[in-house]
């Protein structure tokens, strides 16, 4: 008897670290620690504990404000996200993008 794949299987779910939401695991970055430094793992094939993030800055933004690294990664210490900036082009001129956009202190859009 031949087993045949079921076509109608869903994808893997993972939870984004950064805003908390599931998706399929196609749709997320996988990233690992390498030395010091969080790795962006697009072939998921490094070795080591993973943790899922959406590739936009939003989330990589929300991901660190939070402190979810460390804590997805089984890590201590800082962390270094210099090469998942580097991955995302994110500019690293010491500002890093809001989620939401800019808004003024009345809440209102800068």
């Amino acid at each position: 008897m031949v087993r045949r794949a079921n076509p109608s299987r869903t994808q893997p779910i993972r939870l984004c670290v950064g805003c908390r939401t599931r998706a399929p695991a196609s749709e997320l970055l996988r990233v690992v620690v390498v030395g010091c430094a969080v790795t962006p793992d697009p072939r998921r094939r490094l070795p080591g504990r993973g943790a899922s993030l959406h590739p936009v800055p939003a989330c990589l933004t929300l991901a660190e404000r939070r402190r979810a690294f460390g804590r997805a990664l089984r890590e201590t210490g800082v962390l270094d996200t210099g090469p998942l900036l580097e991955f995302l082009g994110v500019a690293d001129g010491g500002v890093t993008p809001t989620p939401h956009g800019s808004r003024n202190k009345a809440g209102r859009p800068a």
